[in-house]
Parts: C-alpha cells; sequence; structure tokens
C-alpha cells in the first residue's frame, strides 16, 4: 500500500494565473510559501495546480499574501528545455481540496459576511458548489 497526501497551510507567493479551455474546463496556478517553526529560515515553497470549481474560487478570492490551506497529491511536471534540450523537472502539488483561511481583513476581494470565516470554503475537487454553499 501506498499515500501520497500532503498537507499545506501558507500564504499566496503571487496572485493565480487562471487558464480557460474551450472544453470548459478551468486551471489556476500559484505558488505557496510555507513558514517553517523557526521564523528565521527561508520559508518551503510549494507549486500548486488547482482544477475546476475550485480553480475558479482561487481565481476570484485568492491575491498574493491570502491565507489558504490545501490537500492534494505531490507529483512531478516534466518537460524538455526548448533552448538546451535538456530534460527538466519540477514538483508539483494537484490541488484536491482548497480552503480559504484568511479572516475577512485579510482579503480585501471578499464581501463581509457577519459571523462566517472563509474557512468555511471548502470543497473536494469536482464537486458542484451551490451559490447557497459559498459563504460570501
Amino acid at each position: 500500500m501506498s499515500i501520497n497526501t500532503i498537507t499545506l497551510v501558507g500564504r499566496a507567493g503571487r496572485d493565480p494565473e487562471t487558464r480557460f479551455f474551450e472544453s470548459g474546463s478551468v486551471v489556476t496556478n500559484l505558488s505557496l510559501a510555507v513558514n517553517r517553526p523557526s521564523r528565521e529560515e527561508e520559508p518551503d515553497w510549494f507549486n500548486l495546480e488547482i482544477w475546476g470549481k475550485q480553480a475558479q474560487v482561487a481565481a476570484d478570492y485568492v491575491r498574493k499574501g491570502s491565507l489558504i490551506g490545501v490537500i492534494g497529491r505531490m507529483t512531478s511536471e516534466q518537460w524538455t528545455d526548448r533552448n538546451t534540450g535538456e530534460r527538466r523537472s519540477k514538483p508539483v502539488v494537484k490541488v484536491d481540496r482548497l480552503a480559504l483561511l484568511g479572516s475577512r481583513a485579510d482579503s480585501a476581494t471578499a464581501p463581509p459576511v457577519e459571523g462566517q470565516t472563509t474557512a468555511q470554503a471548502v470543497a473536494p475537487a469536482g464537486t458542484p458548489i451551490s451559490d447557497e454553499e459559498v459563504p460570501f
């Protein structure tokens, strides 16, 4: 038996980049900085790839510095460098679940909703989200 699950909580290192496909699919990519226990150390950086409805949520509500949590799996993206012809790779977290964790004060884009935090906006990948389920 093998398990490939990663859980991270950190801050977005840049604004999300979102692409829309003719098929209707949506993908959002962003980086995530996760602090180490000692604040003096540099954070660990992760590349995130989010698909579907959660990709749209990330595009609409996540900005550089936003506090988010993700659950996903580690993969390795591989390609051939066009200039050198060398094989290259980078680790990527394919996100299965996204949680918006910051307070309303952290997110200038989300309208205030009394008594709710964005941590309640969690849905597994591929699960349709109705307007009633979204707390903002």
